[in-house]
């Protein structure tokens, strides 16, 4: 995994990578403000009547986007990059795995949607499924985070695997490989986890991930 790491970040400077990563924030971010107009219309509406509403509404707007940045980062993230993930994967391909490069097949952007929007739905509704645990856990001190880690590990471990699977098996296939790799699965979708908490390096998180999903898919399926 450690491996799969560097050679994820070495190639952050490829032109297609750097071309989805510019591409894939630019998109991430347009969302969020999108989201912070939408509120803060909404909420200047309804404060119509009340002095200084757009001020208000501005910090309210403000404030709820910030924690929705905050919460759902990695969900809209996820489900951005999943839209380019074929772009990263072939890079990673037809730099280190020439031979596999020529069997892969190009995951249709219609599919590509789809697995992002179903990653971006599977980490709101468990998360949310969730959260009585999580908030149980907090008179631990530690149990909510670490209850986090490993129930969303498992969610990205999925997510990211199968934006490279999808290029090589049909889904009959797909469910098998991951009931034969969870463990290396799991393991990197810790560190997709870890560097999703990270300010700065999180917004390399999906990228990243998706590169050592490459590393991981082409050490193991054999």
């Amino acid at each position: 995994m450690i491996r799969a790491f560097f050679l994820a970040v070495g190639q952050l400077g490829d032109p297609p990578v750097r071309r989805v990563l510019a591409a894939s924030l630019a998109i991430t971010l347009a969302i969020f403000a999108a989201l912070g107009g939408a509120l803060w219309w909404g909420i200047d509406a309804l404060l119509a009547n009340v002095a200084w509403h757009g001020a208000l509404a501005g910090v309210a707007a403000t404030l709820v986007t910030v924690l929705a940045l905050w919460l759902l980062f990695r969900a809209v993230a996820i489900l951005v990059v999943g839209l380019f993930a074929d772009t990263i994967v072939a890079a990673v391909e037809r730099r280190h795995y020439p031979d596999r490069l020529a069997s892969a097949r190009a995951v249709p952007f219609h599919r590509g949607l789809a697995m992002g929007a179903g990653s971006a739905a599977r980490f709101v509704g468990v998360n949310l499924l969730m959260m009585p645990v999580y908030v149980a856990l907090l008179v631990t001190g530690v149990g909510t985070a670490a209850a986090f880690f490993v129930v969303n590990a498992w969610l990205l471990g999925r997510d990211l695997t199968d934006m490279v699977a999808a290029r090589h098996m049909d889904a009959a296939a797909m469910r098998g490989w991951r009931a034969a790799t969870a463990g290396r699965r799991f393991a990197l979708g810790l560190a997709g986890t870890a560097l999703f908490v990270v300010p700065l390096l999180n917004i390399l998180a999906p990228v990243i991930g998706a590169a050592m999903a490459t590393h991981l898919y082409h050490g193991t399926d054999r």
